[in-house]
């Protein structure tokens, strides 16, 4: 493939489109490149050094219009690509991919090109449920706004995946290992997954696809959100191997990090010394910011052109303290010049990869159990001119094989992210040189330099590292550190009163309200968390609703709605392993724990990525054992859809109601669980009242519900823990917006802890 014309841009992260090997040096000659047949209709063009070899021009079109060549490069007296007299350059209007594409329902309005700010409206077919953004408008960097609206019937067991706008897509079932498969409308690229797979949990693999044109490319602000939604996650989970002392924006002296970041900046000729040194600058902006939290990643830092130079090598970096200050990382960056690379101005991405694989097997060997357990995350920054080495996708390949050893389960500790800096970025093939998982994205295209410092500027906040919730380990020795948010309750001087609690921030407990009996005080409260540990309680507070009489006259002798109860600390729970807050839904600080970015983030979508099937699985835990972990594991499935009126109806079998009517006991507020169809739950048990309802989605447990009430006590009458075919549980539900008003009052104006916040 011929190389493109050389751009003056950088990019943090990206691994451009590969290329393979044409020649990097080339003759200069002082001749300069001719003046004719240059001009574009309808819009500007500007030189970096006249005529001369090696001087760029750079089209220039009005807001809305994108040139049909984006630059030339004078090479050897003549441009390249050399200017078409029959069909010079011009300025068209910038178009979004065509949203046509949508099945079971109806777009308006029809048109044959979508222009910026023009609106399309989509609604479903009947029989069809919708999902996604209802109107969508045009954006000036050619992409529509809001997320792709989809009609289906998600009945299988996976959700309908849509048909992202520009793209087709094959494969119409969509139960488990069944798969679709995407393409895009010419000339627009693929970014994303081409292939999904409906996986046992009810989520699609990879992440939905996108069409790009030549054209599009990612704001600042888009960027940053969905980069800083996945970088936070890796930092939150990387956070609970570190030392208590280690706080503050600085990298901890010692070895205790589990988070290595390969960082490489590209310092061929086709990018000035000024971008050069706002690339290091920027790379400076991103370290500082990571810095906020409280971990200690490794780093490798490589500037790259023909060769590749380590400015900071991995092994150096873990066994000198001396490289692991801060201030050292940005003097040794600050030592390296433009011109230090000295005359070979390829661009040899390939090599790149090569160097970081052969510094990761380095880190295998010497320790093959500690390499296993850290994330790997690999950012480059280049403009993606490859000109030399081949193509760096063999060079990834065994990268990935290094990490993940062809074990999709080990995906996750490797993060490959791909910035594209500049207008004639290659976007082909770069999906097989990115991550793609869990609706993550790891591939942006930004327009110029300045757009990628505004993403790393505003992408973390100080205030992002403090209580990030639903990290667990599971399968370790310390079982603690698996349920780290479970607590116990205890009302002293009453017999019988256990009751279980999820703590849900660092100084509140959620439980059920008939935990409590008029005349309990907080110093009768018994709370356990880990081993150890003593918390005193400063109050607790019933949902102002809950009446366990407010139906006896009709027949309801003891009435749930509303069972939720907040126990709030004398003083916050220090986060450690075995300390941490569960996540809640419809909060900001969930939309990290599920990747959404801000824009993403509604309780809506959160509620329909976690109760999307009419089967949702979930759990709950019995009390305590000795080590702070819970006895017994209950597993347990929604019944939403279909499933759940024979949920509600069996709640007119239990012991003191007589109504006609089962949703006058069990209304929207209330999850149900039990039964035999289409599979045998657990059930709750005495003392697990209060308990969170969790699933564990993207390796984090969000809380949907407190176990409330059962029909059955099939424990005292079978000794038994497995549900008969009319023992159900019901369940506080989360996505009450009556609950969630009670759990924010409290939990967003919390003074003494960390307080949440609601979407």
């Amino acid at each position: 493939m011929e190389c493109k014309q050389r751009l003056k841009w950088l990019m943090l992260a990206m691994i451009c489109p590969l290329i393979a090997g044409a020649p990097s040096s080339m003759s200069k000659s002082d001749n300069s490149c001719p003046k004719e047949n240059l001009n574009i209709t309808g819009g500007s063009f500007v030189l970096s050094n006249g005529y001369s070899h090696g001087s760029l021009l750079k089209y220039i079109c009005p807001y809305k219009y994108y040139p049909t060549v984006q630059s030339r490069l004078c090479q050897g007296e003549q441009w390249n690509p050399k200017p078409k007299i029959r069909k010079p350059a011009e300025c068209k209007k910038i178009t979004c991919p065509n949203p046509r594409v949508f099945i079971n329902g109806e777009v308006i309005p029809f048109k044959d090109k979508y222009y910026v700010n023009d609106t399309t409206t989509y609604s479903c077919h009947s029989d069809y449920m919708f999902r996604g953004s209802a109107v969508r408008v045009c954006k000036p960097n050619g992409k529509w706004s809001g997320s792709t609206p989809i009609c289906g019937r998600d009945s299988d067991h996976c959700p309908d995946p849509g048909v992202p706008p520009g793209s087709g897509r094959e494969g119409n079932i969509f139960n488990i290992d069944d798969k679709v498969t995407y393409r895009c409308e010419r000339p627009l690229t693929l970014i994303g997954s081409k292939v999904r797979v409906c996986q046992d949990g009810g989520q699609w693999s990879g992440t939905e696809p996108q069409c790009y044109a030549d054209f599009t490319y990612d704001t600042a602000e888009e960027a940053s959100e969905a980069f800083s939604s996945s970088l936070k996650s890796n930092l939150a989970v990387s956070q609970q191997f570190e030392q208590d002392d280690q706080q503050g924006k600085r990298i901890s002296l010692d070895q205790g990090g589990k988070l290595d970041i390969y960082i490489a900046v590209d310092a061929s000729d086709s990018i000035e010394p000024e971008d050069f040194e706002n690339a290091k600058t920027t790379i400076k902006l991103l370290i500082e910011k990571i810095s906020y939290y409280p971990v200690s990643p490794n780093y490798e830092i490589l500037i790259f052109a023909t060769d590749v130079t380590p400015i900071i090598q991995m092994r150096n970096f873990k066994l000198n303290k001396n490289e692991r200050s801060l201030e050292r990382i940005f003097e040794d960056l600050d030592k390296f010049t433009y011109d230090s690379k000295g005359g070979k101005t390829g661009t040899n991405i390939a090599k790149v990869y090569s160097e970081i694989y052969e510094s990761m097997q380095i880190e295998k060997v010497n320790n093959a159990a500690a390499f296993n357990e850290t994330q790997h995350i690999i950012i480059l920054f280049t403009d993606g001119q490859a000109n030399m080495g081949g193509n760096p996708k063999p060079k990834v390949d065994q990268i990935k094989h290094l990490v993940t050893k062809n074990d999709p389960s080990q995906d996750k500790k490797l993060d490959l992210y791909l910035f594209g800096v500049g207008t004639d970025v290659n976007q082909e093939d770069i999906n097989d040189l990115v991550s793609q998982r869990d609706q993550e994205k790891f591939f942006f295209k930004l327009k110029d330099l300045t757009t990628v410092q505004e993403m790393f500027d505003d992408m973390i906040d100080e205030s992002t590292s403090v209580g990030l919730c639903g990290i667990v380990w599971e399968g370790l020795e310390n079982k603690r550190r698996a349920f780290p948010w479970l607590a116990q309750i205890n009302i002293a001087r009453r017999k019988g009163s256990n009751c279980m609690g999820s703590l849900v921030t660092s100084s509140y407990i959620l439980t059920a309200a008939h935990c409590f009996n008029e005349g309990d005080t907080p110093d009768n409260i018994l709370v356990k968390l880990e081993k150890d540990l003593v918390v005193k309680v400063k109050q607790y507070v019933l949902h102002p609703k809950y009446n366990i009489t407010a139906k006896k006259h009709m027949g309801i002798q003891e009435y749930y709605e509303f069972d939720v109860a907040l126990i709030q600390l004398e003083k916050p729970v220090k986060m450690t392993t075995n300390a941490r807050p569960i996540c809640i839904p419809c909060t900001k600080e969930t939309n990290a724990a599920l990747k959404l970015s801000e824009s993403e983030g509604t309780c809506r979508k959160h509620e329909e990525i976690l109760m999307s099937n009419e089967l949702v699985e979930a759990a709950f835990t019995s009390d305590m054992d000795t080590d702070n972990s819970p006895k017994t594991i209950k597993r347990i499935t929604i019944k939403l859809g279909k499933y759940r009126d024979a949920c509600v109806e069996d709640a007119k079998k239990a012991k003191g109601i007589n109504v006609e009517n089962a949703r006058e006991v069990v209304t929207d507020n209330f999850l149900c669980s039990g039964g035999t169809e289409p599979e045998t739950d657990d059930v709750a048990c005495k003392g697990e009242s209060g308990g969170a309802t969790y699933l564990n989605k993207k390796g984090r447990v969000i809380q949907v519900g407190v176990i409330s009430w059962g029909a059955k006590d099939i424990c005292k009458e079978k000794s038994r823990h497995t549900s008969v075919a009319d023992s159900r549980d019901y369940h506080s539900n989360l996505f009450s917006e009556k609950i969630r008003s009670f759990l924010k009052e409290h939990l967003e104006k919390d003074t003494i802890g960390n307080p949440l916040t609601f979407l």
